[in-house]
């Protein structure tokens, strides 16, 4: 797999001028691999430093707005003074998780110094045994605490990767059983710093390499996370391959789901073959498939799709998968008025009353009698 010093210096990344960016605000069409956000965090390596944390905006932009909840970086593993978490860019990183509650930060931790100076085998085993001896806590209490005090005490760290292959200094092979040891003893180490909430990644190489990984494996109580880092190349012809393989995609996915652990897959990209947009299509359909816990793209020449221009086929193939779906403008439906059928005034006929004429009973004329008055003599007086 590639090797981590040249991820502090790639000489193909892309410099992320204007027009880069004004390109980038397009919308991608959509794609019939397009990933869902179903809960995965995305995100990419950019730079080890401050400029990949000022990349991680432009890279959202260019995949049409979608969020970057991974932020990604590698302590350098040439003295113990980088193992312990003193260098000025992890300043910026925490400052970048901290801005939201839902980033996640993954820092890949060696676990020997000089842990790419081609070290011979009889040499690593005796470093083994010396860590898994207590000889280097000290140094891993210090990132702790270096952690810690910077506000990411939740960090992901990704220790001692690649370890079944034969690059690192803090490579399995050499002495598998005091290997695990050591590893246990740095977690335990860790985790007896007050305030910490890390989450251990242990992520080999996919396939077998110099020794079938799970022979590494330290245990269920110091991993929280299996991950795996897998690149376009051998061991097999096609990306079915990569599943089917002893200690490959499959075997990975099935080894985490017994000992109930998240997946992860912390590097993963193009390499010995060139622009392949059909493995980015597979493999972002197999990220889909099986849920990881958070996927980075090892974004530099020959790896990437965003600041490495020699893969555009892969890259119109991500960025198509990975740019959220805009819903359709909605289109009103036109009102279509309803026609006002005057309803027909059906006059009432008007029935005339009959008159009836009031019979005029006349008043019958009763005379009155004459009554004579009597006429009464007056007497004479004499």
């Amino acid at each position: 797999m590639p090797r981590p010093r040249r991820r502090l210096a790639g000489t193909c990344i892309g410099t992320v001028t204007a027009g880069l960016l004004a390109t980038g605000a397009a919308l991608a069409s959509p794609d019939e691999i397009r990933a869902e956000d179903s809960g995965t965090a995305m995100g990419a390596y950019l730079d080890y430093g401050p400029d990949g944390v000022a990349r991680i905006p432009y890279l959202s932009r260019w995949l049409g707005g979608r969020d970057i909840r991974v932020g990604h970086t590698y302590l350098p593993g040439d003295q113990w003074a980088g193992i312990e978490g003193r260098v000025s860019f992890l300043e910026d990183w925490a400052r970048w998780r901290r801005a939201d509650d839902d980033r996640m930060f993954v820092l890949n931790v060696p676990m020997q110094a000089r842990n790419e100076a081609r070290v011979p085998d009889e040499q690593v085993a005796r470093l083994i045994r010396a860590g898994a001896q207590g000889h280097y806590d000290a140094h891993f209490r210090r990132l702790a605490e270096r952690l810690v005090s910077l506000g990411v005490p939740d960090t992901v760290i990704v220790l001692g990767w690649e370890m079944n292959g034969v690059t690192y200094t803090h490579r399995c092979r050499p002495d598998p059983a005091n290997w695990k040891v050591y590893w246990r003893r740095i977690v335990e180490v860790m985790r007896s710093v007050p305030g910490q909430k890390f989450k251990f990644d242990f992520a080999p190489n996919r396939g077998t390499d110099a020794i079938g990984w799970t022979k590494c494996y330290p245990g269920d109580d110091v991993v929280d996370i299996i991950g795996m880092d897998s690149y376009d190349q051998g061991p097999g012809q096609s990306f079915d391959d990569q599943i089917s393989q002893p200690y490959g995609l499959q075997k990975h996915v099935d080894f985490a789901r017994a000992h109930r652990k998240a997946i992860s897959y912390p590097e993963w990209g193009l390499f010995r073959r060139g622009d392949n947009p059909e493995y980015v299509r597979r493999m972002l359909a197999w990220i889909e498939q099986n849920k990881p816990l958070y996927h980075t793209i090892t974004d530099y020449c020959p790896h990437g799709v965003w600041q490495c221009k020699q893969n555009p086929a892969s890259a119109k193939v991500f960025r198509s998968a990975l740019t959220p779906e805009v819903p359709a403008p909605v289109t009103p439906t036109p009102v279509v008025p309803t026609p006002v059928v005057p309803t027909p005034v059906v006059p009432t006929p008007v029935v005339p009353t009959p008159v009836v004429p009031t019979p005029q009973v006349p008043t019958p004329q009763v005379p009155t009698p004459a009554v004579p008055t009597p006429q009464v003599p007056t007497p004479a007086v004499p």
